[in-house]
């Protein structure tokens, strides 16, 4: 035994030994790899963060990551007993007993569903499916889809016209609207909405249908914001009127009052025409709403939420009182729901001039004339609904998977009914909360999902304030799945998500103190792991070119020009451009400097679903894809163009709207080595 023993002591001394001689360098690469990583000298060692939590695939991913509902709109029966909960993440529709206060069914529709309408007679429901291009129809006494109906691409809000015998889809990824026959379940028009629509409310009449939209009508930078509130007259089903809606943008819904004399849109008044360095001056991004009147030649009135030290970010949704009294936003990026004063809105509105309610959209004074309360909830409230007596505001929070009841009256929260998703908050969801929320920038302005809507992009041009100000303007760029594709930001000057950030977003972007380094961690871990492209069923539904796409296809890989000279390779469209994410992660120079850039380098960018990210290029000039070599390539640095005809460049632009998501061409490529493989034996 004591020679055992003694082996045993000699063993540990030796380990013992090795661990004292092996620790020092392997602590001090450890040190240096996390710098480098993250661009400090002081986040914690943690090999957790980097090498656990960022798995998309396999055994760990299942096991660090969980299933969440992520309610998103509702809808409410007329006796206020069944709540109606889109179910983002989950594909369905959740049937909610509002007295009991749990989730009673679970009905399956399509991916990523967004809104949901009752019909009259609450015998069905409408629910929209914006990565699935259709409308599941639901039979409320089975709780089942007994009927799936096609509409234009990304359906959103969702209305019925008076005799219901139609439904109005605002379809937000092809900026139209469907106009659907119920009865035979055809679309019988498609009409032109603004860009990025969403919301649709009907006139109190229901002769009239509003469309908000999000994202601002295509302009040359320099030109103020502007975004389109669409019109349609629902008897002879044409827009009527398209009205512009100046410095404003992100208008995501709409609601009416009862006597129909006004409605009221959220909105965002983005300042991306000055230098950021005015986000610690209380002038970067500030929150509001919009008035609209409906009277002839009636204006659109615009207030901010805002205070002069506090910002109410992200405004989503808007429920308005039977009585008119109050209306209710939800500012999803700061979790609190403002109450508006309806009354103190029109007093301001008719003791002022039209010159002095122009100075008001930009008084950050203003709200404390109207707004009566700020009420907190948790993570991210969206869409809400008042009980049809407005007894009751029922609010989806987005990412705590719950809802919260609000009485009305007294202004505050009642109770609040769990959905029964995880308990546990993994990272990857922690990551989604910062990334939704604005606590991190100074006096809670904007979150990153201001200029990143849906983890996507705002498509504005941005003054990022360096050591020169208006030089080095910025299109915001996508979020989607840029796991797999440093270097980041338009110059590659950062080399990792933790850079970009971390210390970089906060010096340059929010004026506030860099996140923590568990709230850096997450988000890292979101933005690696929970940000799919959608499927592009605009240009690609089936995964099969058509035959111009083919021969635009083959432009992109073609050699040789029209001439039969030999194209450089370095000029080939798929030498920089290479699948799955057609990028080389190389910097190059491609002729698109302007007056106010600094000579530099440009990230090569990926092109997945590049068709939803207009504008184009690092400046944002180029406002269509052919723009880019008809107005910005003439130098043919950018790739040989200049012998195409007009139809070849055609065809090759449908072969980039054609673009999927990465995974789409890893799994072609798994095909062609297997077909390769096959042939070879």
């Amino acid at each position: 035994m004591k020679k055992i023993y003694k082996k045993l002591i000699a063993i540990v001394l030796v380990f013992l030994a090795a661990g004292l001689l092996i620790y020092p360098p392997l602590h001090r690469w450890s040190r240096e790899h996390v710098n480098y990583i993250t661009a400090t000298d002081n986040h914690r060692l943690d090999c957790f963060s980097c090498h656990l939590y960022t798995q998309k695939t396999g055994i760990l991913a299942k096991l660090v990551n969980a299933d969440y509902y992520s309610p998103f709109n509702l809808a409410i029966t007329n006796d206020g007993k069944r709540l109606f909960v889109v179910a983002e993440e989950n594909n369905s529709l959740l049937v909610v007993d509002t007295e009991k206060g749990k989730v009673t069914e679970k009905i399956k529709v399509g991916t990523r569903p967004h809104s949901v309408v009752l019909d009259n007679s609450e015998s069905r429901a409408f629910v929209s499916n914006q990565w699935s291009d259709n409308i599941s129809v639901i039979d409320l006494e089975t709780l089942s889809v007994i009927k799936t109906l096609k509409t234009g691409n990304g359906p959103a809000g969702l209305a019925l016209n008076r005799d219901e015998k139609y439904l109005y889809v605002v379809n937000s990824y092809s900026s139209d609207i469907s106009v659907i026959d119920i009865s035979t379940g055809n679309e019988v028009k498609r009409l032109t909405a603004g860009n990025n629509p969403t919301g649709i409310q009907s006139s109190p009449d229901k002769s009239r249908f509003y469309i908000t939209s999000r994202r601002a009508l295509l302009r040359p930078y320099g030109e103020p914001v502007t975004c389109e509130l669409t019109v349609v007259n629902d008897s002879i089903k044409r827009v009527i009127e398209r009205r512009e809606v100046n410095s404003a943008y992100m208008m995501e819904n709409i609601e009416f009052t009862s006597d129909g004399h006004f409605a009221i849109m959220p909105l965002i008044r983005p300042k991306n025409l000055v230098p950021s360095i005015q986000v610690e001056r209380g002038f970067m991004m500030t929150s509001g709403i919009g008035i609209v009147e409906l009277k002839p030649d009636g204006r659109i009135i615009q207030m901010l939420l805002d205070e002069p030290n506090a910002y109410y970010a992200d405004p989503f949704d808007v429920a308005i009182t039977p009585d008119q009294k109050k209306a209710f936003i939800s500012s999803s990026g700061v979790n609190v729901i403002s109450v508006v004063a309806i009354d103190s809105l029109l007093s301001i509105i008719s003791e002022s001039s039209t010159e002095l309610l122009d100075y008001y959209a930009n008084y950050l004074g203003l709200s404390s004339r109207f707004v009566i309360k700020r009420i907190p909830t948790g993570a991210n409230p969206k869409g809400m609904i008042l009980s049809k007596d407005g007894s009751l505001l029922y609010v989806a929070e987005h990412l705590q998977d719950r809802i919260a009841v609000i009485d009305a009256g007294k202004m505050e929260t009642v109770k609040t009914i769990d959905l029964g998703g995880p308990e546990r908050v993994t990272m990857a969801r922690l990551g989604r909360r910062v990334l939704n929320n604005a606590s991190g920038t100074f006096q809670n302005q904007y979150s990153c999902y201001t200029c990143h809507p849906d983890a996507h992009e705002d498509g504005l041009v941005y003054n990022m304030a360096s050591k020169d100000m208006g030089r080095n303007l910025a299109n915001t760029q996508s979020l989607r799945d840029i796991g797999d594709t440093p270097p980041f930001k338009w110059n590659g000057k950062n080399h990792t998500i933790y850079k970009q950030d971390g210390m970089r977003f906060s010096t340059v972007l929010t004026r506030n103190e860099p996140f923590s380094d568990k709230e850096l961690d997450a988000l890292v871990a979101y933005i690696v792991t929970g940000i799919p492209y959608p499927p592009n069923l605009m240009y690609n539904p089936d995964g099969q070119l058509n035959e111009i796409q083919l021969r635009g296809k083959a432009i992109f890989e073609r050699t040789k020009d029209n001439f039969g000279r030999e194209i450089p390779p370095e000029l080939r469209c798929n030498t920089c451009h290479t699948p799955p994410y057609f990028t080389n992660l190389k910097m190059a120079d491609v002729g698109t400097l302007i007056e106010s850039d600094d000579s530099m380098l440009f990230d090569t960018p990926h092109l997945n679903n590049v068709y939803a990210s207009p504008p184009y290029l690092h400046h944002g000039r180029a406002l269509t894809l052919e723009e880019i070599w008809t107005k910005y390539g003439t130098t043919e640095k950018h790739g040989i163009v200049n012998d195409m005809t007009k139809i070849q460049l055609n065809e090759l632009i449908e072969y980039l709207k054609s673009l999927s998501g990465p995974e789409y061409y890893r799994e072609e490529n798994k095909k062609l080595l297997a077909r390769i493989g096959q042939h070879k034996k």
